[in-house]
């Protein structure tokens, strides 16, 4: 960025302090130094909840395909299609108990580890305000049982990642349940903040009492082994110790009298001094299972999984992670378009459980799972698109995972059927995100007592646990 004036200065200084983990953390990073030096034990019991967001609005449809089940099969699925539809030849054969299933070709991974048992999938989740029961609740119901402004990227996103179907939350359901772990006694003597966005978070981050650091991800090269230190300890893009680095460290220290802009430069300089203590923390190449390369996913996943391999030090009992993968929104080009995401998505995932899982041995510590502002129109827009929608399928992936199931209940996939909000196939979800969060969440260790205030409006439900995890 160009700088031409005092505002473009403070606009680059808070977008650098930003990007290398400014916020709350920033000023914890002299304690850190100290906890480098006398590293804590590693805690009894751990746990790691991974959000992978697929930005957009991932088709759902045509990443989990009925086949042959006891209330439809691939013949419905393909009328409802069109252009969209996926040959049946080529779908990759899954079971939930007597009834077929097929996952995009693009994603074998996700079908061993579904067959393996560590990955489960829930079906037909979105964002409710109540129950609604299918199309005959959904035309009945006044709006202020419904999400507002629903179809919208950003009100859906903000309503996905707060868990309050108004959009008017500041928090979100991740930072609540930081805070709530937190007030339990959990992290007490943690000197990291316990939710950590590798490549920048919406409100799901946010909680009331904490903030998230922002992690550089690694970049991965062609052999699939990287260095974390080196991504986390580059300043304003200065390899830290390079005379540029020095040169940038100069300026910030100048005292120039002007309040705010001094103060940017605080923040600036605090967060280098806690991504360098980060960077201090992290030893060049410390795992060594592959990630595939140019897969902007994947290197965000192993940046996670370097940050969970130093938790004992860190001294955090409970971590939470945000992920992103975005390109979802495929008006048109889907075809040639989600596939690669779905790829990525597919590979990724492997990757990183093979890491915490053969390497890592912490399995059973870590729960991943894929979430989406919506889902997407069963018809499609055009030849080749789909256009904004509302229940989506998504996958949850760990060691607790009760797995080589789909949870929730799979919707008719009729045009104007009675999943159908319209006639276009915007199918209505069968389960709220609060659920699928409070079955996370029962999992991450709140309580019960704690559990109205990280979901505020799960009472409006029956079932709050859908018994994905053990």
């Amino acid at each position: 960025m160009l700088i031409r004036s005092r505002r473009d200065f403070l606009k680059a200084t808070i977008r650098s302090a930003t990007a290398i983990g400014a916020g709350s953390a920033m000023a914890k990073f002299a304690t850190m130094n100290a906890l480098a030096a006398n590293p804590a034990p590693t805690p009894a019991q751990y746990s790691a909840l991974v959000c992978i967001f697929l930005a957009g609005g991932n088709d759902g449809h045509n990443m989990v395909v009925p086949i042959t089940t006891a209330k439809q099969n691939y013949s419905l699925y393909a009328q409802a299609r069109g252009g969209l539809t996926i040959p049946q030849a080529s779908l990759l054969s899954i079971n939930n108990g007597a009834d077929t299933y097929g996952l995009h070709p693009s994603m074998p991974e996700m079908k061993a580890l579904y067959n393996g048992g560590q990955v489960a999938i829930l079906a037909n989740v979105g964002m409710l305000a109540k129950p609604l029961g299918g199309r005959v609740g959904y035309q009945a119901a006044p709006a202020a049982n419904l999400p507002s402004q629903l179809f919208s990227h950003s009100d859906q996103t903000g309503q996905w990642q707060t868990a309050i179907p108004s959009g008017l939350g500041s928090s979100g359901w991740g930072g609540r349940m930081a805070d709530a772990m937190q007030n339990n006694g959990q992290n007490g003597g943690a000197k990291f903040p316990p939710v950590s966005s590798i490549v920048g978070c919406g409100q799901f981050c946010n909680g009331v009492n904490n903030l998230p650091s922002v992690i550089p991800p690694t970049t991965i090269p062609a052999s699939g082994l990287a260095t974390q230190a080196t991504a986390i300890s580059r300043l304003g893009g200065f390899a830290a110790g390079s005379s540029g680095a020095l040169e940038m460290q100069q300026l910030l220290s100048f005292d120039n009298g002007l309040l705010l802009v001094q103060g940017g430069n605080n923040a600036l300089s605090n967060g280098a001094n806690y991504a360098n203590t980060i960077a201090g923390l992290l030893p060049n190449n410390k795992l060594t299972t592959l990630f595939p390369a140019n897969n902007p996913l994947a290197n965000q996943l192993l940046t996670a999984a370097n940050v969970m391999s130093i938790q004992s030090q860190l001294g955090i009992t409970r971590q939470i992670f945000f992920c992103t993968l975005g390109g979802f929104d495929t008006h048109g080009s889907q075809n040639e378009t989600q596939p690669g995401l779905l790829q990525q998505l597919s590979q990724a995932m492997n990757a990183f459980y093979n890491c915490i899982s053969n390497e890592m041995g912490i399995a059973k510590n870590v729960t991943t799972f894929t979430a989406s502002e919506f889902g997407r129109t069963l018809s499609p827009s055009g030849a080749d698109g789909s256009d904004h929608a509302w229940g989506n399928h998504h996958f949850i992936m760990g060691g607790d995972v009760i797995g080589t199931k789909i949870y929730g209940t799979f919707p008719s996939l009729a045009l104007g059927g009675p999943d159908d909000a319209n006639s276009r196939g915007t199918l209505i979800p069968s389960t709220g995100v609060d659920q699928y969060a409070a079955t996370l969440a029962k999992w991450f260790g709140v309580s019960d007592s704690d559990m109205p205030t990280v979901l505020p409006n799960l009472a409006n439900f029956q079932v709050k646990n859908l018994n994905f995890l053990a």
